[in-house]
C-alpha cells in the first residue's frame, strides 16, 4: 500500500486522536475514515434507490403502468 500524504492540520488531528486514546495509531484512524466513506456511499446508494422507488410509485399511482402478464414474461414456468 502506498504512503499517504497528510496535510499539517490532518496530521495534528490524527495525533490528537492518538493522544486522546481514541485510536492507537494512524492505521486505526485511516481505517475509521475509510469505514465512514463506505457507509456514506452505502447511504447514497440507498437514497438513490429510495428516490427511484418513490418516482416509480408516483408514476404507477398516476396510471402510468401496464398490466403484468406472467405467462408472457416467463412462459416456461407454466409448462407441466
Amino acid at each position: 500500500m502506498p504512503n499517504v500524504y497528510l496535510t499539517e492540520p490532518m496530521r495534528n488531528y490524527v495525533q490528537g486522536q492518538i493522544r486522546s486514546g481514541a485510536y492507537t495509531n494512524l492505521s486505526e484512524v485511516a481505517r475509521a475514515g475509510i469505514r465512514l466513506l463506505m457507509e456514506k456511499d452505502g447511504a447514497r446508494q440507498f437514497y438513490a434507490l429510495k428516490a427511484d422507488l418513490e418516482r416509480a410509485t408516483a408514476e404507477a399511482e398516476a396510471g402510468a403502468f401496464s398490466a403484468f402478464d406472467a405467462y408472457a414474461f416467463e412462459p416456461d414456468a407454466f409448462k407441466e
